[in-house]
């Protein structure tokens, strides 16, 4: 018997796991809402042609994997900075890079909102995990993801790809070979991720640099997306942080999450006003911080001030935790 046309709110119920998952081929939300939105016209349009013979949710991966694929083919892939070359120097400044499509954070907020929570697990949605994935050809990322995070037998993944069940195997051996080079192991659980950002986030807040070094690991690394330089190494860190923090006047932060990570939130007065300044995704091993990416976009800041600022008591917050 013929299943019934798919109905609109089968597609919508999905929308936020194929969202989650767009966003992790693409290393962008804006591009994945976009992507999800033309993967339910499409399958709008061809309703009348789905046989059932697979659930609505496989169907619509197909759509939207495969329409990933298609953006990446004419599309410029996602980096942070640390893909451009060695680390800077301290004492050498460099004007933002508008020429480069950057890895983008997502907020924690739109995470919460999938209904199905392996979906979002941390390990497989943060930031150095996202980047990572975007240097795998566009296939090899695609198979990956639904292998090892939507947890996809390797005929259904072949199916989804319409490749070989051999091709798709290849193709997942070389994709984790690639991951572990490029060291995007799951990282150590660290139970006081919150209060180290709450403690960074004062310190910051101060211009407190002696208060931030001691919060970073040695071999630390800082990028600042979309300003290209990146500093590698505490010392290089607190040089960089001595040079610009007396220069930018009063502080104000606050903390919020991005990819299932501690982030804090800047704001700089200027000419008598709070202005945005960076979004800070932080990675906490033991205690200290080993990574800090400091978006310093404003599109991003209003991404979240917009939609996730509401969250920032869940971190602790600072003396002022809601920008105003």
């Amino acid at each position: 018997m013929r299943r019934a046309a798919v109905q609109g709110a089968e597609l919508e119920e999905h929308r936020r796991e194929l969202e989650v998952h767009c966003y992790r081929m693409l290393g962008s939300w804006h591009e994945a809402e976009d992507l999800v939105q033309e993967t339910f016209l499409k399958a709008w349009r061809g309703r009348d042609a789905f046989d059932g013979r697979a659930s609505v949710r496989t169907w619509l991966y197909k759509i939207a994997t495969n329409a990933c694929l298609d953006a990446r083919k004419s599309g410029q892939r996602r980096i942070l900075p640390v893909d451009l070359g060695p680390p800077a120097d301290p004492s050498v400044s460099l004007p933002p890079r508008t020429d480069v499509a950057w890895v983008e954070p997502v907020p924690d907020r739109l995470l919460d909102e999938s209904p199905e929570a392996a979906v979002v697990a941390k390990e497989t949605i943060e930031l150095a995990f996202v980047a990572t994935l975007q240097h795998l050809p566009p296939r090899q990322r695609a198979v990956l993801i639904v292998r090892d995070v939507l947890g996809w037998p390797a005929d259904q993944t072949a199916e989804l790809l319409d490749i070989s069940v051999p091709a798709a195997n290849s193709a997942l051996q070389r994709a984790r070979a690639t991951m572990r080079e490029r060291g995007s192991a799951p990282r150590p659980a660290s139970p006081d991720v919150r209060e180290v950002a709450r403690r960074f986030a004062e310190a910051y807040q101060r211009a407190d640099v002696d208060g931030m070094a001691r919060l970073l690991a040695d071999h630390a690394r800082i990028t600042m997306p979309p300003l290209p330089m990146w500093y590698h190494g505490k010392e290089a860190i607190v040089g960089a942080l001595r040079q610009s923090l007396p220069f930018l006047g009063e502080l104000r932060t606050g903390l919020t999450g991005a990819n299932r990570q501690p982030a804090v939130y800047s704001l700089v007065r200027q000419d008598g006003e709070w202005r945005p300044f960076a979004i800070s995704v932080l990675t906490v091993e033991a205690g200290l911080i080993v990574a800090a990416t400091a978006f310093h976009d404003p599109d991003v800041f209003a991404f979240f001030q917009k939609t996730d600022f509401g969250r920032a008591d869940d971190f602790g917050g600072t003396e002022s935790s809601t920008p105003p």
